[in-house]
């Protein structure tokens, strides 16, 4: 089974090779299961031999319904999403993680456990690359700061870095909005009938404007969710890869948003927003450039 590890974030090495053949293996068996449309049981044998990476959870592959059809219009149409496993962070960045790769701290409230906030889309990126080289893993983005992006449709964005995602990369990145949601409502096997990200009850789990005494909060002090995941429902929001668009009606696998928008997806709500917003399935939009003291980031990598 997937393994959890309490501790701290450590360097990560890659198993022995002949565990790496094995992988190697069963990835081919689901891709031939997937055309047989019996893809799922081997899905989940992909992970029981994942090593276990300090500060993360695996996230065993899986097919869940996304979206609501008791939310937003831009929650609509509900559709099925099959996702590939992958590893994804307890908690948000903090301030000490941050500060340790970038050396300074952008955010407003200050704590070595509070949540970084007050960080771009870029600054985000940057970020984990700066932390995959540090850990001796291959950057997940291809970042030319000299080539304006030409799928960036804002008009005010003065920046506009070319970011192209590394398939082939094993660093750090962020997640996609559909593999975000995958794991805010459980995972697979869990029955995503829960409101927020582990709970009906929204104290339970969420730091939100109800509860927050208008501040952000250390991260993993409201309950985890099913698959140990803390603070995916309030404290700050969060950035997805993804530019924001409407969703598709049909099946998809492993969606990363469409290629071209204005703004980046955010998820989760914040401290400072309303009970609502920190539903599994709320959607939110930012300009990739902004910077706000209620949004920052959390990271995933490959299996």
């Amino acid at each position: 089974m997937c393994t959890v590890s309490v501790s701290g974030r450590l360097s990560w090495k890659p198993p022995p090779l002949k565990h790496r053949i094995r992988r190697t293996l069963i990835q081919k068996k689901i891709r031939v299961a997937s055309l047989l449309g019996g893809a799922k049981p081997i899905a989940e044998t992909q992970t029981q031999n994942a090593p276990s990476i300090p500060g993360f959870v695996c996230v065993e592959g899986g097919t869940f319904q996304m979206g609501s059809d008791n939310g937003n219009d831009n929650e609509k149409p509900v559709h099925t999403v099959t996702i590939t496993g992958f590893y994804m962070a307890k908690y948000p960045v903090t301030q000490k993680e941050w500060t340790a790769v970038m050396g300074s701290n952008p955010s407003n409230f200050k704590g070595d456990n509070l949540p970084v906030e007050n960080v771009s889309w870029y600054d985000a990126v940057e970020y984990c690359n700066r932390l995959s080289e540090r850990e001796g893993l291959t950057p997940a983005y291809n970042i030319n700061k000299n080539r304006q992006d030409w799928n960036n449709r804002n008009e005010n964005d003065k920046i506009k870095w070319a970011v192209v995602r590394n398939l082939n990369a094993d660093g750090y990145r962020l997640p996609t909005e559909a593999e975000w949601e995958y794991a805010a409502k459980g995972g697979n096997g869990s029955p995503g009938s829960f409101t927020y990200a582990g709970s009906n009850n929204i104290d339970e789990v969420g730091w939100y404007s109800g509860n927050s005494t208008g501040s952000t909060q250390e991260v993993g002090t409201k309950k985890p969710n099913g698959l140990d995941l803390y603070d995916m429902s309030g404290n700050v929001w969060e950035w997805r890869w993804d530019w924001y668009g409407t969703y598709a009606s049909e099946a998809q696998t492993d969606p990363a948003g469409t290629s071209s928008g204005s703004d980046r997806v955010i998820r989760g709500g914040s401290w400072g927003y309303n009970g609502r917003g920190l539903r599994s399935a709320q959607r939110g939009i930012y300009y990739a450039w902004g910077r706000n003291l209620s949004l920052g980031f959390r990271l995933v990598r490959p299996l």
